[in-house]
């Protein structure tokens, strides 16, 4: 193994006043934690190069950092990392057995990331850990991809009922189905989750250009859009149109909650069941059917996407009622008359 020795060139770290203990208090009242303490050098070392290096550099490294070294020794069950100038990392053990896959791939003097684990090691070693350290440096990579919106090309590993699994370095994400482009969602006639999940399933094994809009390492979570990808183009198109045109379209699917209608490549718009008539819509089914060429008004536009109305293109029953009938007019029923169906969301007196 390699043994760790005092070099005549090292240097010791002291604190700027020996009242300056972890969790003693500054002067304002604050406690001192690990890394407040300033650093200092003996005075006979502070014109040299390393008494300069310390000087400049920040406090020694704690449990839980990031840091980073040429790696100087590999042997069978040890990965030796020159930290200096606080002193040798090492991994072994535990963390040795657990990136076994890395180390493989690690050459000597080849620099390379890991994350402390312990700094009493009985030897003077810094234990060290090369997977949290990757894991740490991928959720990092993470974040700045949602803050850059970058997109990426993922293959797809898995269906759910809910959505699609997606790896990306090593660790396992999920897109919710939700958050898939128009072309890929599911449009399945009353909800059938089985039929969801069938039509899902189509998608795996192909690749889809993806981008990160949630990371959260403490709870493992890792989420998709495929949405995010295209917002740019959606974006540009979508600018085309104003609330109030009138636009001719095509159904594309059918939903429990409405219809989906192709306005152009790559654009689509959708009609809420309560915007297809103006009378009781139960069944989407029994008004529109795939295929069909329909016209249709654009109510909002929102985040790239346009709501539109059907029934805002046909005359409204109701204010045709409101110039026949007269409040407190008194309404008379034919004994022919019969109740075919109750609205839920009106009462009538």
């Amino acid at each position: 193994m390699l043994k760790k020795t005092k070099n005549p060139t090292d240097v010791d770290i002291q604190t700027e006043h020996a009242s300056d203990k972890i969790g003693s208090q500054k002067p304002n009242g604050e406690r001192i934690e690990e890394k407040d303490r300033p650093m200092k050098v003996s005075d006979e070392l502070k014109d040299t190069v390393m008494g300069n290096l310390v000087q400049k550099m920040k406090n020694p490294p704690v449990t839980g950092d990031l840091i980073e070294g040429p790696v100087i020794a590999i042997d069978k069950s040890s990965v030796y990392i020159d930290l200096a100038p606080f002193g040798t990392g090492i991994i072994y053990g535990r963390e040795f057995l657990a990136a076994r896959d890395i180390i493989k791939k690690i050459n000597i003097i080849k620099r390379d990331a890991a994350k402390i684990v312990d700094n009493t090691h009985d030897e003077g070693y810094i234990e060290l850990s090369l997977k949290e350290a990757r894991q740490a440096l991928i959720w990092s990579e993470a974040e700045s991809a949602i803050k850059d919106k970058k997109v990426l090309d993922i293959p797809v590993k898995e269906a759910n009922k809910g959505g699609l699994l997606m790896e990306w370095q090593g660790i396992t994400g999920f897109l919710p189905a939700s958050q898939l482009k128009p072309d890929h969602y599911p449009k399945v006639a009353d909800g059938d989750k089985d039929r969801i999940l069938d039509e899902l399933k189509k998608l795996v094994g192909t690749r889809l250009l993806v981008s990160i809009i949630t990371a959260d390492p403490k709870e493992g979570k890792l989420i998709f859009s495929e949405k995010g990808s295209e917002i740019k183009e959606k974006e540009k198109m979508v600018s085309k149109y104003e609330i109030g045109d009138d636009v001719e379209g095509v159904i594309t699917g059918i939903v429990d909650f409405g219809v989906f209608v192709k306005l152009e490549e790559g654009l689509e718009g959708l009609v809420h069941i309560s915007e297809i008539d103006w009378g009781l819509v139960d069944n989407p089914n029994n008004f529109v059917k795939i295929g069909q060429k329909i016209r249709a008004r654009i109510i909002e536009i929102k985040e790239g996407k346009i709501s539109l109305s059907i029934k805002q293109l046909k005359p409204n029953p109701w204010v045709e009622a409101a110039k026949k009938y007269k409040k407190d007019m008194p309404v008379s029923f034919l004994s022919s008359s019969r109740i075919l169906s109750l609205s839920p969301s009106a009462t009538f007196g």
